[in-house]
């Protein structure tokens, strides 16, 4: 019985370091596995964190040109309103010139309308 029972604790004893060597490859295979999916999420996340970065660059560079574009239209509306204010001055002092040669003239054709009877 003695060899008997050595035979099984001698497999026992070579059957475990195989049970230990194919639990740590499994445990192997799952840690690689892992680190894939987390290289792959890490990946991803770069990509995304690339893509935000260039849109916010394009935002940024967008809302510059915005703001000159607004800027010269802003300088080409001052000088509008400025001219049409300009312009409205002269109206004016048109408008009061003509006024004043037509009373000139009124006077005139009443005076010759005296000077003829």
């Amino acid at each position: 019985m003695a060899a008997g029972s050595g035979a099984a604790r001698l497999t026992r004893t070579l059957c475990f370091p195989s049970q230990l060597y194919e639990g740590a490859m499994a445990e192997n295979q799952k840690l690689k596995t892992k680190l894939q999916e987390a290289q792959l999420e890490l990946a991803d996340i770069k990509s995304k964190l690339e893509k935000a970065a260039q849109q916010k660059q394009e935002k940024t560079s967008d809302r510059s040109s915005m703001l000159e574009m607004e800027k010269r239209e802003k300088r080409a509306l001052e000088r509008k309103l400025s001219e049409m204010e300009e312009e409205m001055k002269i109206l004016t002092e048109l408008k009061s010139d003509n006024q004043r040669l037509k009373d000139e003239n009124g006077a005139l054709i009443r005076v010759i309308s005296k000077l003829s009877k």
